[in-house]
């Protein structure tokens, strides 16, 4: 008998990791449909702020709104069809074209001024050249804009204008987002681009240019380096004309590429420094300006100058303070501005600021992530906390209040088991001693699907402030810090609402799934289905024009089996409602619906986020879960 009951024990022993991966015996809320959300009167009194997106992606939209929402704001924004951006062959805007309505847009902004708003987030590649897709194709000819009673007038005409207008009230806080223009002007699926011709204008876009001292960073000194290589080399001799046998055909013609290449790049520099120019003169002192620098390379190239020549025009208040910036990433410059307005409104008579420490785990950090970054990731992150007013103290990590941990690509081939082993004891350590942690997968890839799967299994994903790995480096680093430390801020102010926390618990769940399942599993086989079996374009559903429907069936079929595993560890996970005392609840029930293609291409996806009553606090009991 007690050798049976010892059995039995053994093997129920046994069982405990696979019962502690499920939740067994964790009560599941139902998920409610996101319409029938409850709206609490803290969510419907948040502060409006009138936000014009950079397009419709979703982490230009969806996510921003749970970014604004955690924080107590409330996003206003135009119509879609004023913002969105058309590939080759989808139906066109109202406008009748493949970009937003820059004439509307502005007066959009016009209508919010007129209604009392006070806080604006506005995209100036949307504002001025409809999206940013555009914003890389620019004539002379695409800045100038009708006027309904007849003539014409520049878009920097209109933008001069509309400052103005936001100028005239004090009170007013204006966040502009600006870009610094990827190597390649090209988009894959739109204008009739194909990757190939995207790989060319790159590769010509890279080419070293002509060094600039110092004093000899003018505009048109940057605009001369755009055809002068190192000693007066023309940079089209460079791998550039390698590539042309290949890539030329009777579309793609690359000297006249190359040409309106670099008149898009002019167009795109004057338009930067002539918004530099407005907010340097007196009563612009409420705006705020962030530059972020797109796709870029190791090389010497032209985007090294522009970058040089715009970080000259940066601006200083009088007690010192940046006023603008300069970072790596586009497509996080909403979440860093409505993350640092928050921190800056958080209270105003003292300035936030936090302590944070970082650690990186794969021992490459030293480098840039990935071929579409100019800095190492130490940089990348020592900026990030200069804007996020972070005070590092990773040299005594255990002193810090924010806990950051990345997962670099691997040194060695042969030791990634060993990287990842030690990042997730050290998130495990973290959760036991109640460290706030943001998670950063800067490994882009490099990993498969092993570290996420460790992660399921063995870690508490919920109980993360942030996680990022979606996209490129320098966009996880600054949409996990806007996140996380945003949520750190709002945790130590003691002033989170249950609304808040749900819009919270939207966006950690966006980009935990998104990255874990969608990313690493469903997209590589929709790759594979829509190349060899509809002999499509992953790149845009529409040219050729393949069976949608068929795509999207595939899109939920695979949806529903990667993210269940995910799902449920959510759901029996537990977060931080309050730091100061420590106090936790529970997550609910959590189910996606509305999987969506907004782009109609496989890069990235949308869906909603169902939400259950969050619960009090999960507990195990021998590595079960019982409530």
């Amino acid at each position: 008998m007690k050798k049976r009951f010892l059995s039995l024990l053994l093997a129920f022993l046994a069982l405990l990791p696979l019962l502690t991966l499920t939740g067994c015996g964790a009560v599941r809320t139902e998920p409610r449909p996101v319409e029938s959300e409850p709206v609490s009167g803290e969510s419907a009194s948040g502060e409006a702020v009138a936000y014009v997106p950079l397009d419709d992606r979703p982490d230009n939209v969806e996510r921003v709104v749970y970014l604004a929402e955690s924080l107590g704001y409330a996003l206003t924004m135009p119509d879609r069809d004023l913002y969105r951006t058309a590939l080759d062959g989808q139906p066109l805007n109202e406008n009748g074209t493949q970009y937003g309505d820059r004439a509307k847009l502005f007066q959009w902004v016009l209508d919010q001024e007129a209604t009392g708003c006070d806080r604006y987030i506005l995209s100036l590649d949307q504002l001025l050249y409809g999206g940013l897709v555009s914003s890389r194709d620019l004539s002379p000819e695409a800045c100038v804009l009708p006027l309904p009673e007849g003539g014409s007038i520049h878009v920097s005409q209109l933008l001069e204008n509309l400052l103005a207008v936001l100028a005239e009230d004090p009170d007013n806080v204006v966040w502009l987002l600006d870009s610094v223009m990827r190597l390649a002007n090209v988009t894959v699926g739109y204008q009739g681009a194909r990757l190939e011709h995207y790989n060319w204008m790159r590769a010509f876009g890279a080419q070293p240019r002509e060094t600039l001292a110092e004093a000899d960073l003018t505009i048109e000194n940057v605009l001369e380096t755009y055809w002068r290589g190192p000693g007066g080399a023309d940079p089209y001799d460079g791998a550039a004309r390698q590539m042309e046998a290949v890539s030329a055909d009777d579309y793609f013609q690359p000297q006249r590429f190359v040409s309106q290449f670099i008149q898009s790049r002019e167009q795109k520099l004057r338009l930067s420094d002539e918004v530099q120019r407005i907010l340097s003169q007196p009563g612009h002192e409420g705006f705020r300006l962030l530059i972020g620098i797109d796709d870029s390379s190791l090389e010497d190239c032209m985007q090294k100058k522009e970058i040089a020549y715009l970080r000259r025009g940066l601006r200083t208040g009088a007690d010192g303070e940046a006023l603008d910036w300069l970072l790596s990433g586009v497509d996080d410059l909403a979440f860093k501005a409505v993350a640092r307005m928050y921190l800056d409104e958080s209270d105003s008579r003292v300035p936030w600021s936090g302590t944070a420490a970082v650690r990186y785990f794969g021992g490459t950090e030293d480098r840039p992530a990935c071929d579409y970054d100019f800095q190492p990731l130490t940089e990348i992150m020592a900026e990030h906390f200069a804007f996020f007013r972070l005070t590092d103290q990773s040299s005594n990590h255990l002193s810090a209040g924010l806990q950051i941990l990345v997962l670099t690509q691997p040194a060695e081939e042969g030791q990634k088991k060993t990287y990842y082993t030690e990042l997730i004891q050290a998130l495990q350590d973290n959760r036991a001693n109640r460290r706030p942690t943001v998670l950063i997968d800067a490994s882009n890839g490099t990993y498969g699907t092993a570290f996420h799967q460790a992660l399921t299994k063995e870690c508490e994903l919920g109980w993360l402030l942030s996680y990022a790995g979606f996209l490129d480096m320098a966009i996880v680093t600054g949409t996990a810090l806007s996140h996380g430390a945003a949520r750190y801020a709002a945790l130590n102010r003691g002033a989170v609402t249950d609304s808040m926390d749900r819009a919270w618990a939207r966006t950690l769940a966006d980009s935990v799934v998104k990255d874990f399942c969608y990313k690493n599993i469903v997209r590589n086989d929709l790759l594979t289905y829509i190349r060899n079996n509809l002999a499509g374009d992953p790149n845009n559903f529409w040219v050729p024009d393949i069976d949608r429907t068929a795509i999207q069936t595939r899109l939920e079929t695979g949806m529903d089996a990667a993210a269940g595993d995910v799902l449920r560890n959510l759901e029996r996970s537990n977060f931080a409602v309050s730091l100061e005392p420590y106090e936790e609840r529970g997550w609910g029930g959590t189910a996606l619906e509305d999987y969506r293609f907004p782009w109609d291409r496989a890069f990235e996806i949308g869906m909603d986020i169902q939400l259950g009553a969050f619960t009090e606090p999960h507990k195990k009991v021998l590595g079960l879960y019982v409530q």
